[in-house]
């Protein structure tokens, strides 16, 4: 994981792709989202879908899995200490996320690919050690159309303190 400092807004990294089977997708809402569209194939003909589709929830959380994968499988950087002697940034939590949008249904044997693109880099008063960086995340299928987004955030430690500018 790199220091605050050193992520550049504009990275995008590819996440992977997972694709959706009717097994999973019945799976997952009968154990989290239990909505007839998404556990019964037959009732689902009859919804505004028209069909089988995967829950949100469950889209999401393929997300989550390949962003931790991809965390843990990237070429790791040169675990540099801060010049304080903090050890190198393992990665933080989040604060939370805005802007989470189900754009277009998953359906079973849907393939969906993921990326995330650094989009901001918020300093933290109140955190002087940590930073926020904020991320466009999103999901698009085979055909290219895009399915899934939301804005992520995640806090990140910083190898020099913040130190705010003195009000004029």
């Amino acid at each position: 994981m790199a220091w605050f400092e050193d992520i550049e807004i504009g990275n995008v990294m590819e996440l992977g792709s997972h694709t959706f089977t009717s097994d999973d997708i019945i799976r997952f809402a009968k154990k989290y989202d239990p909505q007839p569209f998404h556990t019964d194939p037959e009732a689902a003909k009859d919804s505004h879908f028209g069909g089988l589709v995967a829950a949100g929830w469950h889209i999401s959380a393929v997300w989550m899995k390949l962003m931790i994968a991809a965390r843990t499988t990237a070429p790791k950087e040169e675990s540099v200490p801060a010049p304080d002697g903090r050890p190198a940034p393992q990665g933080g939590p989040s604060p939370g996320f805005f802007d989470l949008k189900w754009i277009k249904p998953v359906r079973a044997d849907d393939t969906i690919s993921y990326r995330t693109t650094t989009i901001e880099k918020v300093d933290l008063k109140s955190r002087p050690y940590q930073g926020i960086i904020r991320s466009l995340n999103e999901g698009f299928n085979q055909d290219g159309e895009l399915v899934f987004s939301f804005v992520g955030q995640g806090l990140i430690e910083r190898r020099e303190p913040f130190v705010a500018a003195p009000d004029a």
